[in-house]
């Protein structure tokens, strides 16, 4: 939900420019700008953009500009940019007070989160954050590889992810983890699916989200595929992937591929529907290996940008 909407965009009111599928509904609160990391050579969502907090009395002015248009038809609010984490514990938790003072119906408020700021977090404040009403968030794992974190400069281990993880799920918070397919190129394939099983085994996240990844312009991963340092992974192998990273998980995580990048439309509960996710990646894998067409599809599929 956003302002724009309805034809009311309003010129002082900041619009978040990126937020999870699953978020297309929820109203969306800019409390930051920017990333505070921004190094990751698979991104260029924030590319050129100067990372800032927003003042909190402008943010407090944005909740009551969508105070007056939506009341009581807010359920879901999203808060951006990529990690509200960061803003001081008691701005945000008299942030998240306003929001729920001036929407008596919200059942949810999330955001974006980095692993190293959650690890770096005191167990008090996020306990804090968690009473004041942010309830789920919304983390980058994209691989449990160590050498492919560091070398798409993620700026975290897989001890790290491990730990956020666990702490944040044992504060409260519904924890959702995202997996980047085709990270590891052509060249480390298996190495990202099975490390990455390993590490999700390890947090057993509320949601599992997959998103394959397709090179963004402005992105140094972009670059190194035109120059040829970067083998762009084929549908088969995006697939295989998939399959060894489902053969692996031991969770009981929700697994979805709520996005338009990925192949296959895998959606189910784990342990109890492992076998079919997997039934339905091999016949995928077969489908492709007759249907020249569907091929080619999914292909094309792959150099998209600007998702």
């Amino acid at each position: 939900m956003t302002l724009g909407r309805f034809g009311l965009r309003r010129k002082n009111y900041d619009f978040p420019p990126y937020r999870p599928p699953s978020e297309a509904n929820s109203l969306l609160l800019r409390v930051t700008r920017g990333c505070p990391w921004n190094r990751c050579t698979f991104c260029s969502m924030y590319k050129g953009l100067k990372f800032e907090i927003r003042p909190m009395e402008e943010v407090i002015e944005d909740i009551a500009m969508a105070k007056e248009l939506y009341r009581d038809r807010v359920q879901t609010v999203f808060i951006g940019d990529s990690n509200s984490l960061v803003v001081k514990t008691e701005t945000l938790v008299h942030i998240l007070k306003t929001l729920y003072e001036s929407f008596p119906n919200i059942e949810r408020v999330t955001s974006y989160a980095r692993a190293k700021t959650i690890v770096r977090k005191s167990e008090d404040e996020l306990g804090e954050i968690f009473r004041a009403g942010l309830n789920r968030l919304h983390v980058g794992l994209e691989t449990g590889d160590p050498i492919l974190l560091r070398e798409i400069q993620k700026g975290a281990t897989p001890e790290e992810m491990i730990e956020a993880g666990r702490k944040a799920k044992q504060i409260g918070f519904e924890y959702s983890l995202y997996v980047l397919l085709g990270i590891g190129g052509e060249d480390r394939w298996r190495e990202h699916a099975q490390r990455t099983a390993e590490v999700l085994n390890q947090i057993d996240p509320h949601f599992i989200r997959i998103r394959t990844f397709i090179p963004q312009p402005n992105s140094p991963l972009f670059e190194a595929m035109r120059e040829g340092r970067f083998q762009l992974p084929s549908p088969e192998t995006i697939l295989k992937e998939t399959r060894l990273l489902l053969e692996g998980l031991e969770v009981t995580s929700q697994f979805l591929s709520d996005h338009i990048s990925n192949l296959v439309p895998l959606y189910g509960k784990l342990p109890e529907e492992k076998i079919s996710l997997i039934r339905m990646i091999d016949e995928s894998l077969r489908a492709i290996e007759t249907d020249v067409r569907l091929k080619e599809e999914m292909v094309a599929r792959r150099h998209l940008t600007n998702l």
